[in-house]
């Protein structure tokens, strides 16, 4: 028998102009496929004039400059479009999608198409739903008690996991599927016997658990921040740029 993360996983990740995906927008993104370990994956990238500033933090992490993007990268609309479309495939296949912290990635995603297409994200999956593997929920939940951080440079590190390139969207999504086949081998006893589609409904609730966590810790020390429970996708906000 061959367990979903020996089998066919597509990976995507973006590269942004900031961290809240109400406002900031996609520079960069790409979806990863891999038909089995150690098989040549196939890469898909897009670069985006995002139409607004780049900040220079932003470029400082992804390199990406905006004299570059209004150069080579294309208008947002079609982009969106193109993605969209191609997760929805990956879906009709039956693809599970690998996501590094999900709610970041496929909300903004989500947004731009608010913002650009006047679409949804979720327009895309009416009968095929989205299959989401997230190695940051797995690994919180899976391995609760190690300390440190768990961004993806670190779980690469102790997964074994190489990582060419951080912080480009291709080599951030190869990196995260490898991390989750990773994952499923290092923990098969707990989650070889689970679908993809019952595992998405499992982190679901693993990551409301957890951000419930992390706002009680906050507020132990004295921090308002609010941690949203919704995953893979918050919901829309009436605000919304």
């Amino acid at each position: 028998m061959t367990y979903w993360y020996e089998g066919p996983l597509a990976a995507f990740d973006t590269e942004t102009t900031g961290v809240d995906v109400e406002t900031d927008r996609i520079v960069s993104a790409a979806v990863v496929v891999q038909d089995a370990p150690e098989t040549l994956p196939r890469v898909s990238r897009w670069l985006v004039n995002p139409g607004v500033p780049v900040p220079a933090g932003a470029t400082a992490v992804h390199g990406l400059t905006e004299e570059h993007l209004q150069r080579n990268g294309r208008w947002p609309a079609p982009v969106m479009f193109e993605i969209a479309e191609q997760l929805a495939e990956h879906a009709a296949r039956g693809r599970p999608l690998v996501v590094m912290n999900a709610p970041f990635d496929l909300t903004l995603l989500d947004r731009e198409l608010r913002r650009h297409r006047a679409s949804s994200l979720e327009r895309w999956f009416p009968s095929v739903p989205l299959q989401v593997l997230d190695p940051r929920v797995l690994d919180k939940h899976l391995d609760r008690y190690r300390k440190g951080r768990r961004t993806l440079t670190d779980l690469c590190a102790h997964y074994g996991v190489e990582l060419e390139g951080a912080h480009d969207a291709a080599a951030d999504a190869l990196a995260a599927l490898e991390v989750v086949r990773a994952l499923g081998r290092r923990f098969a006893t707990r989650l070889e016997r689970l679908s993809p589609a019952e595992l998405h409904t499992l982190q679901a609730n693993w990551h409301a658990a957890q951000a419930r966590g992390l706002q009680s810790w906050f507020a132990r020390n004295g921090s308002d921040e609010t941690v949203s429970t919704e995953w893979p996708l918050r919901p829309e906000m009436s605000a919304a740029a």
